[in-house]
């Protein structure tokens, strides 16, 4: 990825992070699914401050910030625009292309298309927990790349939240059968 390709609005950012190629530790695949979170939407993590658990949504932009969800699920997110403005992409579904036997051993599965459809299925594939919370995604264990060729990208509302759900920041691969959840477009 270029440099300062997560230093820019988060709505630029996350319809172009569609067809990127994610990697940690050499497993993963490309980035299908994606939902755009900015600073002054009441959906967002940092929306009411900085805690010990969204601090690294505050930081520097091109770090990763990791969350728990419900207690139960990792989440991987990618810190968009300057220091300080709590803008982030939640990573929601993935492509898998490498290191598939890794994630159906680590998801206990065999059907491709579910490894790594949703935010908590995709960290649980790439073994992704709370140590890679603030880890720059420029370096080991990240590898992001260029898509390979220009992907159609749809947009509509996000899903798994009770406030903003009218905008349509959730980002996907026109026709993926990846996605999560059947994107509605508005």
């Amino acid at each position: 990825m270029q440099p300062g390709f997560f230093d820019r609005s988060v709505h630029e950012v996350a319809p172009d992070l569609i067809g990127v190629k994610l990697l940690v530790d050499g497993v993963g695949g490309t980035i299908v699914e994606v939902e755009a979170y900015d600073g002054e939407d009441p959906a967002a993590h940092g929306f009411r401050g900085r805690t010990p658990r969204n601090g690294s949504m505050f930081g520097p932009p091109g770090h990763a910030y990791v969350y728990r969800s419900y207690g139960i699920h990792w989440c991987l997110n990618f810190v968009c625009e300057e220091e300080g403005s709590a803008a982030a992409v939640l990573i929601r579904a993935l492509e898998p292309a490498c290191g598939i036997e890794e994630m159906r051993e680590r998801r206990g599965l065999v059907e491709n298309r579910l490894l790594c459809s949703g935010p908590g299925r995709l960290c649980q594939a790439l073994a992704v927990t709370r140590e890679h919370d603030g880890i720059s995604l420029d370096a080991p264990p990240f590898e992001l790349h260029a898509a390979q060729s220009r992907v159609e990208v749809v947009a509509g509302p996000r899903i798994g939240i009770s406030v903003a759900t009218e905008v349509p920041w959730r980002y996907a691969a026109s026709e993926s059968r990846f996605l999560s959840r059947p994107l509605r477009i508005l």
